[in-house]
């Protein structure tokens, strides 16, 4: 039973429903006049892949759904235009936001000129645009995000990342995902060999610091799968260059108390492309 020892600061959600069915259920009745927007950050690679097909496949039956926010990262307008066809077989109303289109591109030039930068293109760039979109159709609502190369999705991964920030008993503002990273091989290497000895370290050298401890009780602070409250989103600053994930992270212990922060474990394995 050890491996579901709660330690640090914040609480871990283990998996314990295996088939996903009911959470499923509850998700759908915890959201009743909530919308739930899933923000998807794309490349028009991966629509060509196996795992993007699979990903709204599974889609297609999670009726809890309000809208699905794809946020294009760099395509041409006949890219784009393939896109929207891609991701227009979904039941779900779509929206997909072209970064590099010729009216994002303007606005980010006059960002730039009056000195208020986005940052460079790239994922954090295009989440802060989707997540601004998000904000402007809703106040209050569940804005769940993760990645569109995942190879071992399935809709019980979209579930259990969505239910601690939705279910009126729970009431979580913030939630990370995090999963076992293996395949005929062990994965996660930044996390194991870079980003834990780092806090590691930082932890030697400063002492007790309570934001280096929170960190690292994250069991995969690299995980690009969270959720969050609209109102949270709305006082997030997302990086906007590398560190999206850490990053995000940072801005959640920044924003709100470790009580309403949590970790949920999202599937038995997972893995993307390499």
């Amino acid at each position: 039973m050890s491996d579901f020892h709660q330690a640090g600061p914040f609480t871990t959600l283990h998996l314990l429903n295996k088939t996903g069915d009911t959470l499923g259920g509850n998700v759908l009745t915890s959201t009743q006049g909530i919308p739930v927007f899933l923000l998807l950050p794309s490349l028009v690679s991966e629509m060509k892949g196996s795992a993007l097909p699979r990903i709204l496949d599974a889609l297609t039956s999670v009726s809890y759904l309000s809208k699905v926010v794809v946020t294009l990262g760099p395509a041409t307008e006949s890219e784009f235009r393939q896109a929207r066809d891609f991701f227009g077989r979904l039941p779900q109303e779509i929206v997909l936001i072209w970064n590099s289109g010729p009216r994002l591109r303007s606005l980010y030039r006059k960002l730039d000129q009056a000195g208020l930068s986005a940052g460079p293109d790239g994922k954090g760039r295009s989440v802060w645009m989707a997540i601004g979109y998000i904000l402007a159709d809703a106040t209050d609502a569940v804005i769940a995000l993760h990645d569109c190369d995942i190879v071992t999705y399935n809709r019980g991964l979209l579930d259990r990342l969505v239910y601690p920030v939705a279910s009126p008993m729970l009431r979580y503002h913030f939630c990370k995902g995090f999963y076992a990273r293996f395949s005929d091989t062990l994965h996660g290497r930044v996390t194991r060999l870079y980003v834990t000895p780092l806090l590691h370290a930082l932890a030697s050298i400063l002492g007790t610091v309570p934001l280096l401890r929170y960190l690292d009780a994250f069991r995969y602070p690299l995980a690009g799968e969270f959720s969050m409250t609209a109102e949270m989103a709305n006082s997030l600053r997302f990086p906007s260059g590398w560190g999206l994930e850490i990053g995000v992270l940072a801005e959640a212990y920044r924003q709100t108390s470790l009580h309403r922060i949590c970790q949920s474990e999202l599937c038995d394995r997972y893995d993307h492309k390499h």
